[in-house]
């Protein structure tokens, strides 16, 4: 009792006056029956409701709990894939860009950060604006958006790669960032319309899904890349470099078409697989309120409380702080990775470690790494960490930028000479990390809102991912020069 007094009065010094305690809403264990934070345990009999109290005040009574389906856990990972599969298909593409502006050695240079540039504000404003927007929004409704906006931008990006070929760099240059810019718009819509519509089922297994299918998306376009150099045979020893400048530029205007033709497929089948899960959600609300309320979209609206993003901040800053610095960190690991080589020199490594087929497998490494971290939050390993816990773990990740120095970067030489090294300690270590931290974060947020602001907590969660993203792509040109 001592200790908890003194921690109590520990707590006291740093708060602030009428700042919320950042405690769970629903807690596990138990708690105090008295305190109005604490959620009791619902007991479900005969479609019924009760609190397990005797007390039967208006408040106390809460719907039906949603049971868990792995069915739905599927659709919620397959809405994470195509959520980053565009922005996958684009980083996929480039050997295509390359080709298109090739005759423009300005153009060739910057098109690269042009797209990150460009997709970055779009993705932070448009989720910014829409975080805001909580009361009237129609979370489905963003995401099926985004799906169609998806569908037409890269059916169009298809066609361009075998149809109207005369058009000049600077044109198709504009084209691609018009592009860009749609899609950035499609991924806010989808990054808020899904984290905050799998938050209303109260279910953390579901914001685990997306953010699996997130790195599933990361995975497949690098493990696609690797089998397609290793597929393709060796060019004839007597071509002239001409030949070859053709031949590339045929296989990667073909690849081009590939990647968002599959892009424009994935969005589709997402969406026909999203909408039974809509017209499941519509039915929960229907069967819980709609006894004096007359549309399901009035429903929802009045489950909803809008709270502003400084309330949302102030209940779970340790958890968006970390989830900001997981992901800033994280954006320079794309940059050191297309830079190390493997330690084995290139006229003497198999075919995997030469450069065009390791670094895709350096990639491949830190996705499957991160695929494994997300997965880890879904088993009984998984351990509910205090929140200050994972904001120190998240700082300490920083150690893993400078790991990078000591591997062989643009065959420079490495300090610790080791492939092993570089794929299953730096690599992978950085991947397994971003994966748990970044889930454990998103799915304990719910636990410091109440039912009513799950949907928003979501968004906000989601938007301090993509500020985190967005301050950390700035951040690694600071790396780019790193030779």
């Amino acid at each position: 009792m001592a200790d908890r007094n003194a921690a109590d009065r520990v707590r006291a010094i740093f708060a602030k006056d009428n700042e919320q305690a950042y405690v769970p809403v629903y807690s596990d264990s138990e708690g105090d029956p008295n305190d109005p934070l604490v959620r009791r345990p619902l007991l479900i009999v005969d479609d019924t409701v009760e609190d397990g109290s005797d007390d039967e005040e208006e408040g106390d009574v809460a719907g039906p709990q949603v049971e868990f389906s792995w069915a739905e856990y599927l659709v919620f990972m397959l809405l994470g894939v195509a959520m980053l599969w565009a922005w996958n298909m684009f980083l996929a593409a480039a050997p295509y860009f390359q080709t298109r502006f090739a005759d423009n050695e300005k153009i060739l240079a910057s098109f690269q950060p042009s797209i990150t540039s460009v997709s970055c504000v779009t993705n932070l404003g448009s989720m910014s604006i829409l975080a805001s927007i909580q009361k009237k929004a129609s979370y489905p409704h963003r995401i099926l958006s985004a799906l169609g906006i998806n569908i037409v931008v890269f059916g169009l990006l298809a066609v361009s790669t075998t149809h109207f070929r005369g058009v000049s760099s600077t044109g198709y240059l504009v084209f691609t960032l018009f592009m860009v810019f749609f899609a950035s718009l499609a991924t806010g819509l989808c990054q808020n319309g899904a984290f905050a519509f799998a938050a209303s089922f109260g279910r953390p297994e579901y914001i685990n899904a997306i953010l699996t299918g997130n790195a599933v998306a990361g995975v497949l376009p690098a493990l696609a890349q690797i089998i397609s150099v290793l597929s393709v045979p060796l060019p004839d020893a007597w071509a002239s470099a001409a030949e070859l400048d053709v031949i590339m530029a045929k296989e990667n205007t073909t690849s081009a078409f590939a990647y968002f033709l599959t892009a424009t497929f994935v969005s589709a089948v997402t969406g026909f697989a999203f909408i039974p899960l809509v017209r499941k959600h519509n039915r929960i609300l229907e069967a819980t309120m709609m006894n004096s309320i007359t549309s399901v979209e009035e429903a929802e609206q009045s489950k909803r409380k809008v709270i502003s993003m400084w309330v949302l901040w102030k209940k779970t800053h340790w958890l968006a702080a970390s989830l900001f610095l997981c992901f800033a960190v994280t954006m320079f690991f794309p940059v050191f990775t297309q830079k190390v080589v493997s330690t084995i020199p290139e006229d003497q490594a198999p075919r995997l470690f030469r450069s065009a087929a390791f670094i895709p497998l350096g990639f491949l490494v830190w996705n499957v790494g991160d695929l494994g971290g997300r997965l880890v939050t879904l088993t009984p390993l998984r351990m509910k960490q205090h929140p200050i816990v994972l904001f120190i773990i998240s700082i300490l990740r920083v150690g893993f930028i400078p790991m990078y120095l000591l591997c062989n970067i643009q065959g420079h030489g490495a300090i610790i000479n080791s492939d092993v090294f570089y794929l299953f300690v730096v690599q992978f270590g950085f991947g397994i990390t971003n994966g748990w931290l970044g889930s454990s974060c998103m799915m304990q947020a719910n636990d410091y809102v109440e039912e009513g602001e799950r949907e928003a907590a979501g968004g906000f969660m989601v938007l301090m991912l993509v500020a985190g993203l967005t301050t950390g792509s700035l951040l690694s040109f600071s790396a780019a020069g790193v030779s």
